[in-house]
């Protein structure tokens, strides 16, 4: 009897929490997944880390070694301001001195990463006036964004999931549930090669030196709005028909 009365209890003490015992499994499931995220990223990221920062280092002292003239703490203050201009887009090699980053072409393209919250941070704004400015056109641009692209899709949808469905439904007596399918294995299919295929396989035959995973990568971390910025398009030295080129990519 009293066994009974204890399981009943606990019953209804799990039933009058179970939001609570959700949440709690939600936020657990969460932490072990950027726990386990966190493993994988270190385990494959930190090996190659390792190895670059020796390279670094060897060629560091061998530089040193070449040009006794010069003391390390001199060549430490070069490379740090050569970095600092470089998170700010501006680089040092001379043939990189005619890629502008402020002109309109790049311009349009950095407004349109603030505009879709990608960021991809190769370029931010140097002045203290661009900085403000910035800051009230993501305020306004970024609703107006979402505002836009709300009306795009609710316009398209119309067109590549309804229409088609009724379309084969009442002219070739399919079942909706067979033609519902079926447009959703083709319509998942033309959205994969359209946003991931086609333009990974466009970019690995412009971009010097992107294979396709990495364009396929840069595609990826781009249209899920990462941007984490190790790939841009368009950043390339002596690169032809640049401005177009920048133009298209913001398109």
């Amino acid at each position: 009897m009293l066994q009974s009365l204890a399981g009943s209890s606990c019953v209804r003490l799990v039933e009058q929490h179970r939001s609570a015992w959700c949440f709690a499994l939600l936020v657990l499931g969460y932490l072990l997944y950027l726990v386990f995220g966190a493993v994988v990223f270190s385990s494959v990221e930190l090996p190659y880390e390792d190895l670059l920062r020796q390279e670094l280092g060897k060629l560091k002292q061998r530089f040193l070694e070449d040009h006794a003239c010069l003391s390390e703490q001199q060549l430490e203050e070069f490379l740090m301001r050569v970095l600092e201009a470089s998170n700010y887009g501006v680089s040092v090699l001379s043939n990189a001195s005619g890629n502008w980053n402020w002109d309109f072409t790049s311009s349009l393209f950095f407004a349109s990463t603030v505009l879709s919250t990608t960021g991809y941070g190769h370029t931010v704004p140097l002045s203290d006036g661009g900085k403000a400015f910035c800051i009230i056109y993501s305020v306004i641009g970024i609703p107006f964004t979402l505002l836009f692209l709300t009306a795009v899709v609710q316009r398209i949808i119309v067109y590549v999931t309804r229409r088609p469905v009724l379309y084969f439904h009442i002219r070739w007596g399919f079942s909706k549930q067979v033609v519902a399918i079926i447009h959703a294995v083709v319509l998942g299919f033309i959205t994969v090669s359209c946003f991931f295929l086609i333009p990974a396989a466009i970019f690995s035959v412009l971009e010097d030196n992107w294979n396709f995973l990495e364009s396929f990568y840069f595609c990826f971390i781009s249209l899920s709005t990462i941007g984490l910025g190790d790939y841009v398009p368009g950043e390339g030295y002596n690169q032809k028909f640049r401005e177009l080129y920048k133009i298209g990519i913001t398109c």
